[in-house]
């Protein structure tokens, strides 16, 4: 099945692309205060770990000028900008314009690693109209967008109306313990309508009339405005920083899919993308190009054996749930912290089986982690029992609405997630390390015989006593390097990618750099024990940041 973008066609109307640009527009347009920051650059923090390659794969080349050109004329009565506040995330550059007229509008740019050119920004558009037509949810409201990077901005853009409200994100540590239940009652209640609508095939929302092959569009009985293409993640596109170099082309198997059959197809299809053709076997433990086909292939035949199972199928139904549902994307009342006045940021979110969905948990109802350098049985001060209880009290509200009040993601909760963790990490076996999906492919076996979904014989992995031996070995290093991640993200306060914000940047990479340090040191003392174990040669490929 192809994935492939048709010739450019204008956008879908919602409620329109952007304005039509005229050079003679009635708006006069006046200088942008310039506030020391690039419009075109990455400039919210730095990154531990490939800091250039992170920082140049989200520089966006377009023109701010005629983006704040086409954000006046929908300012009726305003004719300038007076001011901006630029603001990053992961995927996207953010503006948020204020006009001489006292008016505020957002403008959102993604950058490369965002999805699929063009995709991405006409699903987003297109999500949220279908949802805005279907449901009550509080969602943005869009005031012009162009999904065709050839317009006179030069880049992609949405601009939306500027949100009400306070982010959740910035709210929630004022908020009391009541407060917080209630809140994540109020989040948690949304989800089941989400879930309550229906569609024929997995993929990504679109206008009927987005830039797609006409075979790659089922279309939504309820809605012809509207129809299912394939995945934009840049997953299946291969978009993150420094993938098109390593995995070269990727698979066009990227949807949409009607059956789950077809569903497991494409990810493995994916997964064997996502596999370089000429390695860099750094981490010791990655294992050989031709292991990882092996057993992704193995995935293949295991996976389609799981979705003939009745109770996966059931756990299966195509559904919607918000991509990045955390307290970041959620905007709350200032007077009241438990009323929710917006969702944001819908980017990405497609349509999945519902038990892609069954054991994912938001932040705002999430435990917390835990530091495996520290002792757990350590007796707690109250504040800390008391944030737990919280925190505790939060994750059984949202855990009980999930499981009995959305009746298609229950079937899914009702079984042990084990059953479901291949579709969730085959097509990262390479990033991961070959230890990662052959420990799923274990810990799966151990349930396979049990009759309460009827899989049938014979388990079709079964390695042999040398390749179990050589997996305990690579599977030490496997769960060491990820114990050191999470200490290191909760030490140094960063992200798995060692994102830290800019005032925070020089004593981060000196801390990362004297961890580093301490770490190489155990090493030398453990070789010159003659323990081979954690050598100095291991260490070093073992540290999972550059900046040192």
């Amino acid at each position: 099945m192809g994935g492939k973008v048709s010739s450019p066609v204008p956008s879908a109307h919602y409620p329109s692309t952007s304005r039509p640009f005229s050079g003679n527009s009635g708006n006069k347009i006046y200088p942008v205060p310039s506030q020391g920051q690039d419009p075109c650059s990455y400039t919210a923090g730095r990154f531990l770990h490939q800091d250039e390659l992170q920082r140049n794969a989200r520089h966006v080349q377009f023109s701010f000028s005629t983006l704040c050109e086409v954000a006046i004329g929908l300012c009726q009565g305003a004719s300038r900008v007076t001011s901006y506040e630029k603001k990053e995330g992961g995927y996207n550059r953010v503006f948020v314009l204020a006009c001489d007229n006292g008016e505020r509008l957002v403008a959102r740019i993604p950058t490369r690693v965002a999805g699929a050119p063009r995709l991405t920004t006409n699903s987003e558009v297109a999500t949220i109209a279908y949802l805005q037509s279907k449901t009550s949810l509080p969602l943005p409201k869009v005031l012009a967008w162009n999904d065709d990077p050839s317009n006179p901005v030069g880049a992609e853009y949405i601009i939306q109306a500027h949100v009400d409200g306070v982010l959740l994100h910035e709210q929630w540590p004022q908020m009391d313990g009541l407060q917080h239940m209630q809140c994540t009652k109020h989040l948690s209640l949304k989800i089941p309508e989400m879930t309550s609508l229906n569609f024929p095939a997995y993929g990504n929302i679109y206008f009927s009339d987005a830039p797609i092959e006409a075979a790659l569009k089922v279309p939504l009985q309820d809605d012809d405005r509207f129809c299912i293409g394939p995945y934009c993640s840049p997953l299946f596109w291969h978009r993150g920083a420094g993938e098109p170099e390593l995995y070269g082309e990727p698979s066009e198997n990227r949807g949409p899919w009607k059956t789950l059959d077809d569903y497991v197809s494409g990810l493995i299809d994916t997964a064997l993308s996502r596999i370089p053709k000429q390695p860099d076997n750094h981490l010791p433990y990655r294992g050989s190009v031709e292991e990882h086909i092996r057993l992704v292939n193995i995935c293949r035949e295991t996976m389609h054996k799981l979705v003939q199972s009745s109770r996966i199928q059931e756990a299966g139904t195509p559904t919607l749930i918000h991509a990045d549902y955390n307290k970041r994307n959620i905007f709350v009342s200032a007077d009241d912290p438990t009323v929710i006045t917006m969702i944001i940021d819908w980017q990405l979110t497609c349509v999945e089986p519902a038990f892609i969905y069954a054991h994912m948990t938001p932040d705002f109802a999430a435990l917390p982690d835990t530091d495996p350098s520290e002792d757990n049985n350590e007796p707690k001060s109250k504040e800390e029992e008391k944030l737990l209880s919280d925190l505790s009290i939060c994750n059984q509200t949202y855990n009980v609405i999930m499981t009995y009040k959305n009746r298609k993601i229950k079937p899914g909760r009702l079984l042990d997630p084990t059953f479901f963790r291949l579709f969730h990490y085959c097509f990262m076996t390479w990033r991961d390390g070959i230890p990662a999906i052959r420990q799923e492919l274990i810990d799966l076996s151990a349930l396979w015989d049990k009759p309460e979904l009827g899989l049938p014989a014979p388990y079709p992995y079964a390695p042999s006593e040398g390749e179990l031996a050589e997996h305990r070995k690579q599977y030490e290093d496997f769960e060491a390097t990820q114990k050191l991640k999470t200490w290191l993200k909760i030490s140094l306060q960063t992200t798995s990618d060692g994102w830290m914000p800019n005032e925070l940047w020089e004593d981060a990479r000196e801390a990362n750099r004297m961890a580093y340090e301490q770490w190489m040191e155990t090493a030398r003392e453990s070789e010159a024990r003659g323990d081979d174990s954690m050598t100095v040669e291991k260490a070093e490929k073992l540290w999972p940041f550059d900046a040192r």
